[in-house]
């Protein structure tokens, strides 16, 4: 089976801080072309900063555009199962192919409560359930045997692993290759190829707003066996993050990057990071070195 990358899409807004929708569109069109799938409402996608109806505008409005042409999960993951549930089950009536559910925050779960708060929203949807990890923004962490337990339910399908941690991710494969049909994909942008070769279904990236031909570009020469220019693409790919995520928080760091080649995808919403002349000068210095902006 082959494997998929996602692309944790960016959400576009006016100087007013609204959505653009028109500019988000646009950017799912640009994901689409590249050959890469879908991901909205994600950290990327600046998901805490939206409003419940935006998020569900927004699934809607995503769905129309990619017209089935790939696939689309979103993320539904709140602190209280309950807005969860909500979320999930409008995703549920858009039709999505996934609906991802990142740990709670805020609130300090057990491996119990976790346990519940997934098996309660795998519960009441049709459409499959990832669980979402990324223990750094939570403070909650999925352990591995937790997934494990999580994988035996009839519609969670899969984990999203973005804690960074190379030995998390090797225990959610070996959850992965133990269990059929739990897919494992994995979120940091220098593991990509690492992954792939070790058993995961494929990545979600945010660095692919940015870098979008490079991503498909990794997926499609493993897909077709050409491990070398799948190596050589990887690499393009670590070393552009390594020089971005030097300045700062990845996502803003992302979502800036896109803006200098890109401006109606517009800033974030606030307090994330306001525009610095001097720190956008830097990305653009990286965005010329790896052509991604005329010299």
């Amino acid at each position: 089976m082959s494997k998929k990358a996602f692309v944790a899409l960016v959400t576009c807004f006016n100087d007013d801080e609204t959505i653009n929708y028109a500019a988000t569109r646009a950017q799912v069109r640009r994901q689409v072309a590249a050959g890469n799938n879908i991901m909205c409402a994600g950290t990327n996608g600046d998901f805490s900063a939206l409003t419940y109806d935006e998020k569900v505008q927004l699934t809607e409005e995503v769905v129309d555009e990619v017209g089935g042409k790939v696939d689309v999960i979103v993320n539904a993951g709140m602190p209280a199962t309950f807005e969860t549930l909500k979320l999930a089950r409008e995703f549920d009536r858009i039709g999505v192919t996934g609906i991802a559910v990142i740990t709670p925050f805020f609130i300090a779960c057990t491996q119990d409560g976790l346990i519940r708060h997934f098996s309660t929203v795998a519960d009441a949807v049709q459409t499959p359930v990832y669980l979402y990890d990324i223990p750094a923004r939570t403070q909650n962490h999925i352990e591995p045997e937790t997934a494990r337990a999580l994988s035996a339910h009839g519609n969670i399908a899969g984990i999203k692993d973005s804690g960074g941690a190379k030995e998390t991710l090797e225990a959610y494969l070996a959850v992965g290759k133990s269990v059929e049909g739990f897919e494992v994909y994995s979120g940091p942008d220098h593991l990509v190829f690492w992954s792939l070769q070790n058993g995961a279904a494929g990545c979600i990236s945010g660095l692919g707003n940015a870098m979008p031909d490079v991503l498909s570009g990794i997926l499609n020469a493993f897909n077709s066996g050409d491990i070398a220019e799948a190596e050589r693409q990887q690499a393009i790919y670590t070393a552009f993050r390594t020089d971005l995520y030097a300045l700062g928080f990845p996502p803003a760091l992302v979502k800036r990057a896109l803006y200098l080649t890109d401006p109606s995808v517009g800033a974030s919403r606030q307090p994330a990071l306001l525009p610095d002349r001097e720190q956008d000068e830097k990305i653009a210095v990286i965005l010329k070195r790896y052509g991604l902006m005329a010299a």
